[in-house]
C-alpha cells in the first residue's frame, strides 16, 4: 500500500502508518531498527533498494529523507514537508518506508521532522550513501543514531575523508572501506594458519586512492608487526595481497575483480 501526502506533518506520516497497517491487517510494528537515509533525488532510487533488501533480512523502519532545492528564489522561501509512505509494498521488504520531501526552511531542520517518526525501543542507524558529514555524530541526523555508516569510497577523496573520520571518529561510526574487507582478512587469517613461521614483508596492490585498500595495509602493518608495501595498480579495487613468510610467499590475487585465487609456498594456486 502506498500512501501520498503533499505538505504534512510528522503527526500526518505517523497516522498514515497505522492506517495502512490496519488495512493490510497487520497492526503489529515487529520492526527491529529504525534505518534512517540521508541522500538526495539522484540517488534515491539506488539507496532505496539497498534499504528495502537488507528490510528483508532485517525488518525496518525505512526513512528516506531528501532535501530539495528549487531553482526559484521565492520556491526555496516556501517551506513545505511532502511525503510517501509504503507498507507491504515490494521495495519495503518486511518493513516500511517513509520517503520524505523537504523544501525550503523545512531541509534546516530535517531532525525536527524525523524524530517524531522513530520507532521507540529499537535502534536507530544513519546512512549516507554519498555526500556524508566529516563529523557524522556532529550532524543533527547522526546525533539520533546509535550506528552512523558512512563510504568512503562515495566522497571525492577518500583517503583524506577516512583521515577526517578518524579525527572525529565517536563509538558508533562505521565506513562501509573497513566491512568491504571482511572476505580479505578472513582469507588472508585462515591461510596464515597454514604457514608456519612469522611473516617478514607485506605488499598491498590495489587502484589509486582505493580507502579499503589503505585500511587493509594498515590493519596487516598492525597485526603482522611489518612496514606493508602499498602498490597501485590499474584495479579495479584490491587486486592483490602478497605476504613474505620464511616458507616463501603466500599471495591471494584478484585481478579482475570476482575471482581470486590463493598460492601457498610451495603450493599451486587455487581459485576461492
Amino acid at each position: 500500500m502506498r500512501i501520498d501526502l503533499t505538505d504534512t506533518t510528522s503527526s500526518d506520516i505517523n497516522k498514515a502508518l497505522v492506517s495502512a497497517r490496519r488495512a493490510l491487517g497487520t497492526p503489529t510494528v515487529g520492526r527491529v531498527l529504525t534505518l534512517l537515509v540521508v541522500t538526495d533525488e539522484e540517488d534515491a532510487y539506488d539507496a532505496l533498494r539497498a534499504a528495502g533488501a537488507s528490510a528483508r533480512e532485517h525488518p525496518a523502519r525505512i526513512l528516506l529523507v531528501i532535501r530539495r532545492t528549487s531553482r526559484s528564489p521565492h520556491r526555496r522561501a516556501l517551506a513545505r514537508l511532502d511525503a510517501e509512505v509504503r507498507v507491504g509494498a515490494d521495495d519495503a521488504g518486511a518493513g516500511e518506508i517513509v520517503v520524505l520531501r523537504l523544501y525550503g526552511e523545512v531541509g534546516k531542520h530535517a531532525d525536527s521532522v524525523v524524530l517524531p517518526l522513530l520507532l521507540p525501543d529499537v535502534p536507530v542507524v544513519a546512512w549516507w550513501p554519498y555526500g556524508a558529514p566529516e563529523n557524522p555524530a556532529a550532524d543533527p541526523l547522526g546525533a539520533l543514531a546509535q550506528r552512523r555508516i558512512t563510504d568512503a569510497y562515495a566522497s571525492e577523496n577518500p583517503v583524506a575523508f577516512l583521515a577526517g573520520l578518524r579525527r572525529s571518529y565517536t563509538p558508533g561510526d562505521t565506513d562501509l572501506a573497513w566491512t568491504r574487507l571482511t572476505l580479505w582478512r578472513s582469507t588472508l587469517a585462515a591461510a596464515l594458519d597454514q604457514v608456519p613461521g612469522p611473516v617478514r614483508s607485506a605488499v598491498v596492490e590495489s587502484e589509486a586512492d582505493n580507502p579499503s585498500a589503505e585500511l587493509l595495509a594498515r590493519w596487516l602493518g598492525a597485526r603482522l608487526g611489518v612496514d606493508v608495501e602499498r602498490v597501485v595498480t590499474g584495479g579495479p579495487v584490491i587486486t592483490a595481497v602478497r605476504l613474505g613468510t620464511a616458507a616463501g610467499e603466500l599471495s591471494v590475487e584478484r585481478p579482475d575483480g570476482p575471482l581470486a585465487s590463493l598460492a601457498l609456498p610451495g603450493r599451486p594456486p587455487r581459485p576461492l
